[in-house]
């Protein structure tokens, strides 16, 4: 009998318990885990920037950045239908189409979410900025803002979720260690990654990037030497909307749900566990928690069962924290290295 059925043995409990233990399970979908768990996490990653920008500079948890990429999902999916495509049906397109239709979608969702991202910087945060108002009031203000920006999702669209469209289908392109790689997962998680890389270069080596860096650190004497508070402040919003909205290309390629007035909830949750993970005010912080996050949550749920998923990825939290609190990196980033 082979090593993989002795440790499949180890089931605690029946098949219709709440819990189990399937080593075997594990093993046999181990690099398929691995390969699928990269993908969700570049997309947890991408929007985990979004936290750790606004964190960074403001020391403010923006909790409707969840609705910020949920926009970008609708100006996704209200692209693709204005493209005529529909639900249920995928289409066959050459290459040329293909990126050229996602390209569309890519700008569409990013100017979503970026303006989602202002607009919400202007409206909610601006005012208690000028009035001095505590932290608190911030962090009470970022819930009711993503409250009104779901009510008005559910006003305009309804509580039924859009249908699902897909451009392409999720094929195998290869295989590496027994492990399939898809066209899906390799887009996202080598767009996510050029994505991050651009991001990391903008605030480590130009003129805006020390900007914000400057705010982070001390934005009093940031102010004094010449630097515009308000406008780092915009373009930091600016910088992490544009990446939700490209997250949220990535996540109706990725996930077969269509676009939902609540789906950006569990997923916003999880992208600031990823930020949380990595070090919070930490850009490759958010990158190393998003992609570890994705990874932990699908071998959970091959481990423990599917019902586990959710209940892995925040028990990893809380282990890390527990043993390093302030995340794995743990570099804020005001203090980030050039």
């Amino acid at each position: 009998m082979s090593l993989t059925h002795h440790l499949g043995s180890l089931v605690l409990a029946q098949s219709d318990s709440w819990i189990t233990f399937d080593v075997s399970a594990f093993l046999d979908q181990f690099w398929n885990n691995t390969f699928d768990g990269l993908a969700y996490g570049s997309i947890y990653a991408l929007v985990a920037l979004g936290y750790t920008l606004v964190y960074g500079v403001l020391k403010l948890i923006n909790f409707a950045h969840s609705e910020v990429f949920i926009y970008g999902v609708y100006a996704t999916w209200f692209t693709f239908y204005g493209l005529g495509f529909r639900p249920g049906n995928t289409p066959t397109l050459t290459v040329v189409e293909l990126i050229g239709f996602l390209l569309l979608a890519l700008i569409a969702s990013m100017a979503v979410s970026g303006g989602t991202a202002v607009v919400l910087e202007r409206v909610a945060y601006r005012p208690l900025r000028k009035r001095g108002a505590p932290k608190l009031v911030f962090l009470i203000t970022a819930i009711g803002a993503s409250f009104v920006l779901q009510q008005l999702i559910f006003i305009w669209r309804g509580g039924n979720p859009e249908l699902g469209i897909r451009l392409m289908r999720n094929e195998e392109v290869f295989t590496l260690f027994g492990g399939s790689i898809t066209n899906v997962t390799i887009i996202t998680v080598v767009a996510s990654i050029v994505l991050m890389l651009a991001v990391n270069y903008f605030v480590n080596k130009t003129k805006f990037g020390r900007g914000i860096r400057a705010v982070a650190q001390d934005p009093d004497t940031a102010t004094l030497m010449g630097v515009n508070k308000e406008r780092v402040i915009v373009l930091t919003f600016l910088i992490g909307g544009l990446l939700a909205g490209a997250a949220a290309l990535f996540y109706m390629m990725k996930i077969p749900q269509g676009a939902w007035y609540q789906g950006g909830f569990l997923l916003g949750i999880k992208a600031f566990t990823a930020a949380v993970l990595g070090g919070i005010g930490n850009l490759r912080g958010a990158l190393l928690g998003g992609l570890l996050l994705g990874v932990a949550e699908n071998y959970g749920q091959s481990l423990f069962g599917g019902g586990w998923r959710d209940i892995v990825a925040f028990a990893l939290l809380v282990l890390v924290l527990m043993i390093r609190p302030t995340g794995i990196l743990g570099e804020s980033l005001g203090k980030a290295r050039v």
